[in-house]
């Protein structure tokens, strides 16, 4: 079975008030996903749309094409950089709890990414956008619990 996932992540501020959206198409069916988080950065929910979106999947093996506008996310991928990344424990990577999220559900599907340009027009990467600026802008704001505690560490040390 084929799926379409387009995602994008949002933040204010970065860090700040963020969210992600995600648009699941598998056929005639569509889904769409959003939350909002009170103190995130632009990278995590783009990583983030796309995690959520994978682990909605309730069948094994799919055939998941991914759009994403994030080079960050899109090229860690398909340059194969994240399993490298792996090998050296995340030494010095960003948002690994994410990352180790991620490949956990990589091999249960074929997945593969495809990098969109953002605010071009796309209809769907638009409808993404709208996701998840609406969500960091909304309320009862959910807590990014690593990055939050991440952020309190280095601010314990500085």
């Amino acid at each position: 079975m084929k799926v379409n996932i387009y995602t994008d992540g949002s933040a204010r501020g970065n860090p700040g008030n963020g969210g992600y959206g995600a648009v699941l198409i598998s056929g005639p069916h569509r889904k769409e996903l959003s939350a909002g988080y009170r103190l995130t950065t632009n990278n995590r929910m783009e990583l983030l749309a796309v995690i959520v979106a994978i682990e909605s999947m309730k069948l094994p093996q799919l055939d998941i094409t991914v759009y994403t506008d994030s080079k960050y996310v899109c090229e860690a991928v398909e340059k194969k950089w994240v399993f490298n990344w792996v090998k050296t424990g995340f030494k010095d990577k960003k948002n690994a709890d994410l990352w180790r999220r991620f490949l956990v559900l990589y091999p249960q599907h074929k997945i593969q990414f495809k990098w969109i340009k953002g605010h071009a027009g796309h209809p769907l990467n638009e409808r993404c956008d709208e996701l998840a600026t609406t969500a960091a802008d909304g309320k009862n704001l959910l807590v990014d619990d690593f990055y939050e505690q991440e952020q309190n560490k280095t601010n314990l040390l500085n």
